[in-house]
């Protein structure tokens, strides 16, 4: 038999609120929990990030290479979500990007038994856009979608070009697009930590 964990994802202090709900396997990493909120929120992956479950860090060695002693991490890459979601209700911090600050509350909803694992993790649903990287943090994004609001303020060509739109609906979330991404999870997750740069 295997374990289904139901998380709800939700990056701390917008308004309104913009979160993902996924289903996935008990039995994954921490690490590979990163990829999953990654790619369910529609970060790009470019920044440090750690675990915090209850003042104890999670984070990937070859990242923070001699920060990781310091900060008196454990490794995400070996532990399993289930050793630190253990039952429903139970929470972990999960932050991504030190500048920016981007919190994420990772929430255990359900837990569900099940004959066969999923073959990928599902994202069943969500609520608004990711923010762009490198904004400004929350405060910087919530600027950002009001200079977007109008197009007739000094701003607004100077962020339509940074950002590469015309438009910017911070309503926008398209659920097909993230399962599509997810189906290719495991390779994917593989690939990235090939690819890892230290």
């Amino acid at each position: 038999m295997a374990k289904i964990y139901q998380l709800k994802i939700t990056l701390k202090n917008t308004k309104p609120a913009i979160w993902r709900r996924v289903q996935t396997n008990a039995d994954i990493s921490l690490n590979e929990l990163h990829y999953l909120v990654q790619v369910v929120m529609g970060w790009g992956n470019s920044h440090l990030h750690q675990f915090n479950c209850a003042g104890q860090y999670y984070g990937d060695e070859r990242l923070w290479q001699e920060s990781f002693d310091d900060f008196d991490m454990r490794d995400s890459l070996t532990t399993k979500v289930e050793k630190v979601l253990k039952k429903e209700k139970d929470k972990i911090l999960y932050e991504y990007d030190m500048g920016d600050s981007w919190d994420h509350n990772i929430l255990l909803e359900k837990i569900t038994t099940v004959d066969i694992p999923l073959m990928h993790p599902i994202c069943v649903k969500g609520a608004m856009r990711c923010p762009p990287e490198d904004c400004g943090g929350v405060w910087g994004y919530a600027e950002l979608v009001e200079t977007m609001k109008d197009p007739n303020s000094e701003e607004y060509e100077e962020m339509s070009e940074w950002l590469g739109v015309d438009e910017f609906d911070p309503a926008e979330f398209d659920l097909e697009w993230v399962n599509k991404r997810l189906k290719n999870f495991s390779t994917d997750v593989k690939d990235s930590d090939k690819n890892l740069i230290v």
